[in-house]
């Protein structure tokens, strides 16, 4: 059986059911399809999007489980990327991210702490920042830092970035 959408010369849509394309053909050939709203028999196919079956691999919740799993490493691989490769400002972070961004000092990645309000405020003077993905770890100083600590990265130029914390 093949479902088709169709339409009549005055535009009003309805569905029917065909044994195939051909059975649709023959009827609609012989003048055997009519419009259910206003019985014309002047009726073609619309048009319709196709019915594709999703192809499942495995359970959902552990296809769920895997690709979270996949996203925390992911994010836990930038973060060390990050603290290995730019300058821990610590809470400096916004008045240095200021200075790279008033082109003060050189540009150079960075990343600190900032509270919300500081953020906010370099958001809303045009310094782009964002959270640095990943487990929190330790301080440049070895110090832990807390859950709750914000991880930010900022980037002014396609050349320079900027993390915050």
């Amino acid at each position: 059986m093949i479902k088709y959408q169709l339409l009549c010369e005055s535009d009003h849509e309805f569905e029917g059911w065909f044994r195939d394309s051909a059975d649709f053909d023959d009827q609609s050939a012989g003048g055997l399809l009519e419009c259910p709203l206003c019985g014309t028999t002047d009726v073609r196919k619309a048009v319709m999007a196709p019915a594709i079956a999703k192809r499942r691999s495995g359970s959902s919740s552990a296809t769920k489980s895997a690709f979270l799993k996949e996203m925390a490493e992911a994010a836990g691989r930038a973060r060390k990327y990050v603290e290995s490769n730019f300058d821990y400002v610590g809470d400096k972070f916004p008045e240095e991210a200021r200075k790279i961004h008033y082109g003060e000092t050189d540009a150079r990645g960075i990343y600190g702490e900032a509270t919300g309000r500081e953020v906010k405020d370099l958001v809303d003077e045009g310094v782009s920042v964002a959270p640095l993905p990943g487990a929190t770890s330790k301080d440049k100083a070895g110090a832990p830092r807390s859950a709750t600590d914000s991880a930010k990265t900022t980037v002014d130029k396609p050349s320079a970035a900027k993390k915050l914390n």
